[in-house]
């Protein structure tokens, strides 16, 4: 997807994003926002990117890539950006038949009438080819 002519390309985001750049298998952390460091554009490098919180409104984060020809002038850029979607298992940690979404029970297990925590039941069978 790189414009023709580029060699090498760098990276830019928001706080909210973690960027992960693999080069020849070779994990790297990705620039911070401001920094200018180039990676060169070879076949299979990955650029991974995600995010470890939910976001505050709809495309509150960004990541911007940038791609340069040789001798480092810029061509082009492309960017995307993300919404982070906060999922939590809400249950009745306590067993008295209220959902809870923050009950200091939630994050432990204890068998028996005065036990706490969630029972999961797993249906693992395969029911569709």
């Amino acid at each position: 997807a790189a414009p023709a002519g580029a060699v090498s390309f760098g990276v830019k985001h928001t706080d909210g994003v973690s960027v992960e750049v693999a080069c020849r298998g070779q994990a790297e952390v990705g620039s911070a926002p401001g920094r200018g460091t180039q990676w060169p554009l070879d076949e299979g490098t990955v650029l991974r990117f995600s995010m470890s919180q939910a976001s505050t409104e709809v495309n509150d984060n960004k990541v911007t890539v940038s791609f340069y020809a040789e001798g480092g002038q810029p061509i082009n850029q492309a960017g995307v950006f993300l919404t982070g979607i906060g999922i939590s298992l809400d249950i009745d940690a306590d067993r008295d038949g209220v959902v809870e979404k923050n009950n200091p029970n939630k994050a432990s297990w204890t068998w028996g009438p005065e036990g706490h925590g969630a029972i999961l039941l797993v249906s693992c069978d395969k029911e569709s080819p």
